[in-house]
């Protein structure tokens, strides 16, 4: 069985794991620039003086060199036959301060980015905010200050109304979980704070509402019909077993939230979607909750049209005998790639049919792939079997998603490009494409030419045996 007529096949990237050119052109400096250039004497928040912030110093400063390196980038994509590029903008490339004056050759940057996109046949998904806040508007507070609703709207417009003509497709945040759970607690990821539960919500809560005003500034000013949603990750629960109680156990637990912190699903979900924060979370997170004003809630659920899912693991739970869902400890010689995170196929199929039965509204994957131990070979291929492997069991669970009734409607594959892992620098392979950080040569991995099988069926090559079995 292929997959639903016009889904959509892509991959994935970000602006400041792939572009580079970091100083150049009037882009302004970024909280992960700061992050990744303190040093023992700058410090920097939450600086470790003993290990750097990052996997042995490693910036963002070239990276993948994208931004030199675009068309060849994409005439790769295009040889993939992808369907579909996700891609982040800089906001420090557009405005440098966060607020105020527009950069006119940042701007530049992303038209001809989207030119060459729509010439090669694949269609832009922009995404507003992958984690790369203004330094300068992070020492006036950041997601801390109210004011950030309005310096995300006034940054939306020059975005749309330079891009808003070409671009139909849109995101506004990726991730929130993680860029103010390991960012503004955990320290691990930029800036490197520990706040506060109350703190954190308050930021979390701002953070909701510059979606809501940028879902705004799109519809008013973009040309034609827009397509917009955001990109959440899906904390994963799937059942240990197919019995029913497991499945209801399953479907609790993603629905819950059940610990004092940001990591859940509901707490984004219910309150972008539904209007109201879940009332388990209110309750637990007691006088830290926020107090919305008066017109919050009705920002934060602008409507949107769809909901993204980055899903790369999930958790086996089950009813207990109390009835309520328990983690099930997973096998030593569980599977993992190579971050050490577990391979869990089930995740995908579990995740999106959580989100649309719970949410009614159309579900892309908006990122799923997994970190390899990838090298060029002598016969100058590079090979990496375990990709394919975990691609083909995930894809399978997808379908057997859609199967069961969930509206999903597009899979973006992380990522096109080896790139820098945030806080793990270059250590990290996820790509389609190997990147030689060095030489910045390109070589599309296996696991590039079997996808584009995927693609040219519409799945139906998932079925064969990519191995020959």
């Amino acid at each position: 069985m292929s997959f639903p007529t016009n889904f959509t096949w892509g991959a994935a990237s970000s602006a400041y794991q792939i572009e580079g050119a970091w100083n150049q052109d009037g882009r302004g400096p970024s909280i992960w620039d700061t992050y990744c250039h303190a040093t023992p004497t700058q410090g920097g928040p939450g600086f470790n003086p003993i290990k750097p912030n990052v996997y042995q110093g490693h910036t963002g400063d070239v990276a993948c060199d994208h931004y030199h390196k675009y068309k060849e980038d994409v005439a790769i994509m295009k040889s993939i036959g992808l369907q579909a590029y996700r891609f982040s903008i800089a906001w420090t490339r557009v405005m440098p301060d966060g607020v105020g004056t527009v950069n006119a050759k940042g701007l530049d940057f992303y038209d001809r980015l989207v030119n060459e996109l729509l010439a090669s046949g694949i269609t832009p998904y922009a995404t507003l905010f992958h984690w790369d806040y203004p330094e300068a508007l992070f020492r006036r507070g950041g997601w801390l200050n109210r004011e950030s609703v309005k310096w995300f709207a006034d940054y939306t417009e020059a975005v749309a109304d330079r891009l808003g003509d070409r671009v139909k497709n849109w995101m506004t945040l990726n991730e929130p979980q993680v860029f103010l759970q390991f960012g503004h607690a955990d320290a691990h990821n930029a800036p490197g704070l520990r706040l506060g539960t109350r703190e954190l919500l308050v930021a979390c809560h701002h953070a909701l509402m510059s979606h809501g005003s940028a879902v705004q500034v799109l519809r008013a000013r973009c040309k034609g019909p827009q397509s917009i949603g955001y990109a959440p990750v899906c904390v994963t629960k799937y059942p240990a077993t197919d019995a029913p109680e497991d499945q209801k156990a399953a479907i609790s637990a993603m629905g819950s939230v059940s610990e004092r912190n940001i990591w859940n699903n509901t707490w984004y979900a219910d309150a972008i979607v539904k209007g109201h924060y879940p009332e388990d979370g209110i309750k637990l997170f007691g006088a830290d909750a926020p107090s919305p004003q008066p017109g919050d809630m009705e920002l934060i659920s602008q409507k949107i049209d769809f909901i993204g899912v980055n899903i790369y693991e999930g958790t086996p739970v089950r009813m207990n005998a109390t009835g309520k869902p328990e983690a099930v400890e997973r096998a030593p010689t569980h599977p993992t790639t190579a971050f050490r995170w577990p391979v869990e196929p089930k995740s995908l199929q579990w995740g999106p049919r959580f989100t649309s039965e719970r949410y009614k509204l159309p579900v892309y994957i908006t990122e799923n792939g997994m970190s390899g131990i990838d090298w060029v070979s002598l016969d100058g291929k590079v090979h990496d079997p375990q990709r394919i492997d975990f691609t083909r069991r995930y894809l399978l669970e997808l379908r057997n998603a859609i199967r069961a009734g969930a509206d999903i409607r597009g899979y973006f594959h992380w990522s096109i490009l080896d790139n820098f892992e945030w806080s793990q620098g270059y250590k990290e392979r996820f790509g389609l494409v190997h990147v030689d950080y060095t030489t910045q040569k390109r070589t599309p991995k296996d696991s590039a030419y079997w996808y584009a099988k995927v693609i040219a069926s519409n799945g139906g090559h998932l079925d064969q045996d990519p191995f020959g079995g």
